[in-house]
């Protein structure tokens, strides 16, 4: 199983089952230890069995099969099957020193004068003899000896059946306890893992209501008797209502930041609409004076028109920029019109060149909203204008390029930002009060929007390029 499928297992369910892993190699090295133990004994007593059986009958037996005495050897295998009548031997055979059958205790199974090799190949020393395999019987080897000469041996077959079932039925009792335990310590692990992780649960599920918009958690379901945790979520608390309070902050910050910019271009704005109503009033003196010609009351007219059109242009710029509902509305060139009637006349008061390169039409341009881009604009624009000196140059180009995104480039031949300025555009570290108008809105509007900002400088010019991606909601 990969890292990464692991980790989107439940930690409680994690935890189960590493204690359940845990169980079961502890489980299986136990019941090793025990089967190795019970293994032990039972080799233990069967050895001791086997030599006691083998070493009598290689005392009685010794001499009789040196001197071949078929009969002699009969009757003690016949003796000593009736004495071991009921335990665990069952077939006896002895063979001579060619290794041919002298007697045994069956003698259809091994007549005399055959080869004894079939019933001595498969057969263990005393040393070797085990009863660890399946089989229920085993089988046994050991030399005749004569004053330290060997004239023969006797195999016998022994029953371990009993032993081999005794191990199997205490390997199944191993495993039947190993499975009871590990399914209950899995269990007890879960359900503890579960209350100990639950106000963990509760602050996950708040950090993820609302879609991302984490909500306080009531003081009632803040466990009393887990300290460390019910500080964890108090200290959650404290935070959500730092947030609440911070995005309140910036909030009004915004707000004053937008009226800052829009209180910057009132005076110049006054001067453009008192302008038009002196020629207004100009014209209607002219129409009261030479009503009698009507050549010159429709000359009158027209400029009276003109400008009544101008001064309608210049307010319906002013309510867009102050209409709250323009968040949910798309941009649009005509938005970059408003932006210029609006700005206009602050670059005109300080004589100062403003062109204007507007090369992005509806379609792409209603991917981004309205609101949040045009102050954007606003703000660099005021700052141009405040860098740019006295009959300087300010220039907007507006572009749509080839990789799904919107360019929005102002440029001055000002002196260029200053350090504070800077941080406050494109850093979002806090910074000391003052500075620019806005640069800090613009820095955090352009992130909000999923754009970044470049900022190059040379030849006397500075320019600050926003790229704005399509598609994204501020």
């Amino acid at each position: 199983m990969r890292h990464g499928t692991i980790n989107r297992i439940p930690i409680t369910l994690r935890v189960a089952l590493a204690v359940g892993i845990l169980m079961i190699v502890l489980g299986m090295v136990a019941s090793q230890q025990v089967l190795r133990s019970l293994s032990r004994l039972h080799d233990d007593r069967l050895r001791e069995i086997a030599r006691l059986h083998v070493e009598g009958l290689s005392v009685a037996l010794g001499p009789l099969v040196l001197h071949k005495d078929v009969w002699e050897v009969y009757d003690t295998l016949d003796r000593a099957r009736v004495a071991s009548d009921g335990q665990r031997m069952l077939f006896t055979v002895v063979a001579d020193d060619r290794n041919r059958v002298l007697a045994a205790t069956d003698p259809l199974r091994a007549p005399v004068d055959s080869d004894a090799t079939p019933f001595s190949e498969n057969a263990s020393d005393l040393s070797g003899l085990t009863a660890s395999g399946n089989a229920p019987q085993v089988r046994v080897r050991a030399p005749l000896l004569v004053a330290g000469r060997i004239v023969g041996q006797i195999v016998s077959e022994i029953d371990v059946g009993d032993l081999v079932a005794e191990r199997q039925r205490i390997t199944l009792y191993l495993l039947l306890a190993n499975a009871g335990a590990t399914s209950l310590l899995v269990f007890a692990g879960y359900f503890l893992v579960a209350r100990m992780l639950k106000p963990v649960t509760l602050l996950a599920q708040h950090m993820d209501n609302a879609g991302g918009a984490p909500s306080r958690i009531p003081e009632s379901e803040i466990p009393k008797s887990d300290t460390e945790l019910a500080r964890l979520l108090r200290t959650f608390n404290t935070m959500m209502g730092a947030i609440d309070a911070r995005t309140e902050a910036e909030r009004r910050l915004a707000e004053r930041e937008r009226f800052v910019s829009l209180g910057r271009l009132s005076s110049s704005l006054a001067h453009e609409i008192n302008n038009p109503l002196g020629g207004l009033l100009n014209t209607v003196d002219t129409i009261r004076t030479y009503a009698s010609r009507p050549e010159v009351v429709q000359k009158s007219v027209d400029l009276l028109e003109r400008g009544l059109v101008h001064l309608k242009d210049v307010s319906q710029a002013i309510l867009e920029e102050n209409r709250l509902d323009r968040a949910g509305l798309p941009l649009q060139p005509m938005d970059f019109d408003d932006l210029k009637l609006l700005f206009e006349p602050e670059a005109a008061q300080k004589g100062q060149r403003l062109e204007w390169d507007v090369r992005a039409d509806t379609d792409n341009l209603s991917y981004l909203p309205a609101a949040p881009v045009r102050q954007i604009i606003l703000n660099l624009l005021l700052n141009a204008s405040a860098a740019a000196p006295e009959g300087g140059n300010i220039s907007l180009s507006v572009q749509s390029s080839d990789n799904d995104s919107v360019e929005l480039t102002i440029t001055d031949d000002g002196m260029g930002l200053s350090t504070q300025d800077l941080d406050r555009l494109m850093s979002s570290a806090p910074v000391a009060p003052g500075g620019g108008v806005g640069l800090r809105l613009v820095h955090d509007l352009v992130g909000g929007l999923g754009g970044h900002i470049l900022h190059t400088t040379g030849a006397g010019r500075t320019s600050l390029a926003v790229i704005l991606p399509k598609g994204k909601t501020a």
